[in-house]
């Protein structure tokens, strides 16, 4: 796929149960592969691909660097919200002077927001079985 003789800059995203390792690769296309597929094979949704770029977008390296990334984990949302994280905490190792827009952005703040777990004697998190006066 990619020779290890070019240089990158590495950062790890996450979102919910989703981990993105990413690589930055200075002086590229503009590709962005994920699991060894386009972006656009990857993600149907034109919205889960503006998230991935929005790093990219505000930082003005959009067709500049090559981003590869290898995901595992959640739904696609969340991939999605973790490969965001990846590319900003990346970024940040391309030039520091990234950190006052990437962070106004938000994107380097992880989404603590996790699914709660099911509790005894509940359907679900919270759910409790339906009550039945007789």
């Amino acid at each position: 796929m990619y020779e290890s003789k070019r240089k990158y800059f590495y950062g790890t995203g996450r979102r919910k149960s989703s981990v993105a390792r990413v690589r930055v690769y200075e002086n590229g296309t503009g590709n962005i592969t994920i699991n060894g597929r386009d972006i656009d094979n990857y993600f149907g949704l034109d919205t889960l691909k503006m998230v991935v770029r929005q790093p990219l977008v505000s930082t003005d390296l959009l067709g500049k660097v090559d981003v590869v990334v290898t995901v595992c984990g959640g739904g696609v949302t969340g991939q999605a919200g973790a490969i965001r994280h990846g590319i900003s905490r990346a970024l940040l190792l391309v030039n520091g002077e990234f950190r006052p827009t990437l962070k106004a952005a938000g994107f380097l703040t992880r989404d603590p927001r996790m699914k709660e777990r099911k509790k005894y004697g509940l359907k679900a998190a919270r759910r409790a079985p339906q009550f039945s006066k007789r």
